[in-house]
């Protein structure tokens, strides 16, 4: 019996490990997507420029490339959408 019992605690352990990697493998991938990076700040001239473009804007992520060229996630009156900009705010469209 007490073979039994530690064989499962064995088992139930190293699925939990595994569990861990995989989760923490996920968040990596979802930082960093097609060769961008998430940031917590936009250059001003990105935010006039949406501001502009689409009234009533809620950023949600941004996220820069090598040639600083910005994929941000907006909201505009409850619709999600992505936006790609140069850092000076001009629209790139992708």
């Amino acid at each position: 019996m007490k073979k039994l019992i530690l064989s499962a605690a064995i088992v139930l352990g190293s699925l939990s490990v595994n569990a861990f990697t995989l989760s923490s493998t996920n968040t990596v991938q979802s930082i960093i997507q097609d060769g961008y990076k998430e940031v917590d700040a936009v250059p001003a001239a990105i935010k006039t420029s949406l501001d502009n473009a689409y009234p009533g804007v809620k950023l949600d992520k941004a996220f820069v490339n090598d040639k600083k060229e910005y994929r941000i996630e907006i909201t505009v009156r409850g619709e999600k959408s992505t936006v790609y900009t140069d850092e000076k705010g001009n629209i790139i469209k992708k």
